[in-house]
């Protein structure tokens, strides 16, 4: 709205000395402060209403500070009869002994590729994710294309939107929930620590105190990380192995996770199973993910930053192939026992797990640019850098062992052939498949 203006065409006109008495002069005073008065009131009425105007039209949501801004919690348009039988359509249940499976994350790497799975073998699926752009939501955009047209219905909101959690269990009672929402990502911590405590605890908390309400309480399975192991040296790392020493926020979050999935189990009796993943990988992955930077600049001709360790230690990853993780949570889930609480009263013990899933085979990241390049017909300009101190690790390697046993989980894609099929979808959703891979 422009500012008030002077009222010149009054304060300015022409005045004679001596030409008119005092009481006219009083006369036209008054009538000048009088008018003035009334103008100002008008003005005013006209600004207030704006204002009334405004905050009523605004949505009702408490503001966020700056830092939250990737993962602030959001107005979004959900509910009525039109939302809720795409709700309800999506979920349904189309196999015999199926499950109705919330999906929390589904527009993510892992969260598509579990959502489409679950719907071909019949369950019902039903994705949340707030597309926030911590990478580029283009991306999640047209992964959600990909699970619509098998038909699954990705309602966009917050998991810290408690009202929306709860209306969706109204709406539809799930069986299940796979919880892959997080904020990920080691370094990107250093820049946002607030958006890991937003998503990887409160969102969380906030899950579990919705889940633990509702008649029946669902079976939950969710992702915790192979980060936990932190700075340990104990190699392959296995889930009885100490988990105290995070190298990373993002790291401790998800500890942190692990935690309160514990008090909820104990207090509520919600079943609850966690996954650490190890470095997953392939088509439709992460843009912030090492092999996936490293396919983009190979193409653009750009150096490859390699770390290494102290003494020239390699660094290596278990890199572990999402058809084979994807396996792994469809595990976690048909054996996930049933919670025992009602009501949020617990009646009973209640199962508690956490899983490794990766590969068992780790890799240096140099032999990763190696195959990469082999694929993609290009010599990489290889920059050899120490580990910087951003929270990464030296090297990741995973016992599955429990997995085996409990799940039936056995990773069968090596790096070589894993890397191929991501390139192939690579260069066809980048460049129009118009590069050959081997």
């Amino acid at each position: 709205m422009s500012q008030l203006k002077p009222m010149s065409h009054i304060d300015s006109a022409p005045s004679t000395p001596g030409k008119f008495k005092m009481e006219k002069a009083s006369y036209f005073n008054r009538v000048r402060w009088h008018t003035s008065l009334a103008k100002l009131a008008v003005w005013s009425f006209v600004f207030l209403g704006a204002i009334l105007i405004f905050f009523l039209r605004s949505p009702a949501s408490s503001p966020v500070p700056a830092d939250l801004s990737r993962r602030s919690l959001r107005t979004y348009n959900w509910g009525g009869p039109v939302w809720e039988k795409r709700v309800r359509a999506s979920a349904q249940i189309r196999s015999r002994n199926g499950f109705a499976v919330l999906v929390t994350g589904a527009a993510g790497f892992v969260g598509t590729h579990v959502s489409a799975a679950l719907k071909r073998r019949g369950d019902g699926v039903l994705g949340l994710d707030n597309f926030n752009d911590y990478y580029d939501p283009s991306l999640k955009r047209a992964r959600q294309g990909l699970l619509e047209r098998s038909g699954v219905y990705i309602v966009e909101g917050d998991i810290n939107d408690e009202a929306l959690l709860r209306k969706l269990f109204e709406v539809v009672p799930f069986t299940h929930v796979m919880h892959l929402a997080a904020q990920a990502g080691v370094r990107y911590a250093m820049e946002n620590p607030g958006s890991y405590v937003h998503s990887n605890i409160a969102g969380f908390v906030n899950l579990l105190e919705v889940c633990k309400s509702v008649n029946p309480q669902p079976a939950i399975v969710w992702a915790s990380s192979s980060s936990v192991y932190g700075l340990n040296t104990k190699v392959p790392f296995s889930e009885r192995d100490r988990t105290d020493q995070p190298a990373s926020l993002y790291a401790a979050t998800k500890k942190a996770g692990e935690e309160i999935a514990h008090t909820y189990n104990h207090i509520y009796g919600l079943s609850l199973t966690g996954l650490r993943f190890f470095t997953v990988y392939g088509p439709w992955g992460r843009p912030d993910m090492a092999y996936f930077f490293f396919t983009r600049d190979l193409l653009k001709g750009k150096s490859i930053p390699i770390f290494e360790a102290a003494n020239h230690g390699t660094v290596a990853r278990d890199f572990t192939y999402i058809d084979d993780i994807v396996r792994g949570c469809l595990g976690a889930l048909d054996t996930a026992e049933k919670s025992t609480g009602s009501g949020g009263k617990k009646r009973g013990p209640a199962q508690l797990r956490i899983f490794n899933l990766g590969n068992t085979s780790p890799v240096p990241v140099s032999d990763l640019v190696s195959i990469l390049e082999r694929l993609l017909k290009v010599k990489a300009k290889r920059n050899i850098m120490k580990l910087p101190r951003n929270g990464d690790v030296q090297f990741t390697h995973a016992n599955i062992s429990y997995a085996q046993m409990e799940l039936g989980y056995k990773p069968t894609t090596d790096l070589q052939s894993g890397l191929k099929k991501f390139v192939r979808w690579y260069l066809n959703y980048y460049s129009g498949g118009k590069k050959a891979v081997e």
